[in-house]
């Protein structure tokens, strides 16, 4: 059984609407994929209307922005009660806050690049949670950089001049609040170097404390150093370990597939959630 809990449709900043991600799993051999879109459930409803059609389980999921000691920390959610109140306040408060930021870094941009907001607007779809990645694709249709990588290397580094901060939740209380809403937190890529600064040990033992049930090792970020790391610091913990591609269609190279989660962990994920696996 091949199984990929991280996935990203263009409800968030992926390339494929949430039945397009279903189809691209089909296509890909997978057997079970989670859709986990940043800070948002929206595009559940149509990758659960594709499982039928083409074969492929559906963990519903959702990928939330929070930080820890200065850290950028990605938590993901499985199976979690979508009309939870405090979670979906917290997730509308980061949508907000992405939204103003994004506004923001266009504004600073503008000043030394010709871009719009309107050039932002036309690379999402209704109801996306918008972000940088959808500036860097403005930038790549102006012209400006090669692709979204070259953006992100650049021009939406952190270190730009042009950044600019957005409220997230503390990853200790993500990590309560996903648990009250019956839902399963999985740390993402905490090793991912690339991404700026990898999340220190003593913050993945607090939220494991607080109750995160696993950490995914696999991860086209994390090199064999990496992921021997952090499988020793999952079992020190008593945490699961996932594998994902973390696909995001043409805005990423990642593929479908290219790291796996087994199926005894998916079990686990299974008991745990609030809500139910969508099998065909």
């Amino acid at each position: 059984m091949r199984i990929d809990l991280h996935t990203h449709s263009t409800v968030s900043d992926g390339t494929d609407t949430p039945a397009q991600v279903v189809e691209a799993a089909a296509r890909a051999g997978l057997d079970v994929l989670a859709l986990t879109d940043h800070d948002t459930t929206a595009g559940w409803a149509e990758a659960a209307a594709a499982v039928p059609e083409h074969g492929v389980a559906l963990v519903r999921g959702e990928e939330i922005s929070c930080r820890a000691a200065g850290t950028s920390v990605h938590l993901l959610s499985y199976l979690h009660d979508p009309a939870d109140s405090p979670l979906l306040a917290e997730a509308e408060r980061t949508r907000t806050a992405r939204l103003e930021r994004a506004r923001h870094i266009v504004a600073r941009i503008a000043v030394d690049h010709e871009i719009t907001w309107a050039d932002v607007e036309a690379q999402t779809a209704d109801g996306t949670t918008v972000g940088r990645p959808h500036i860097a694709d403005a930038l790549v249709a102006r012209g400006h950089v090669a692709d979204r990588s070259a953006a992100f290397a650049g021009i939406l580094a952190a270190d730009s001049p042009y950044y600019v901060p957005h409220h997230a939740p503390d990853a200790v209380l993500a990590v309560e609040l996903v648990r009250s809403a019956g839902g399963v937190p999985v740390l993402a890529h905490p090793g991912a170097r690339a991404r700026g600064s990898v999340v220190p040990d003593d913050v993945v033992a607090a939220m494991a404390e607080a109750g995160l049930v696993g950490i995914e090792v696999g991860h086209r970020d994390h090199d064999l150093a990496d992921r021997a790391r952090l499988s020793a610091l999952a079992d020190r913990l008593g945490l699961l370990v996932t594998g994902s591609s973390d696909y995001h269609g043409q805005g990423k190279p990642n593929l479908l597939g290219e790291n796996t989660t087994s199926p005894e962990v998916l079990a686990r994920i299974e008991e745990l959630g609030r809500i139910a696996v969508v099998r065909p």
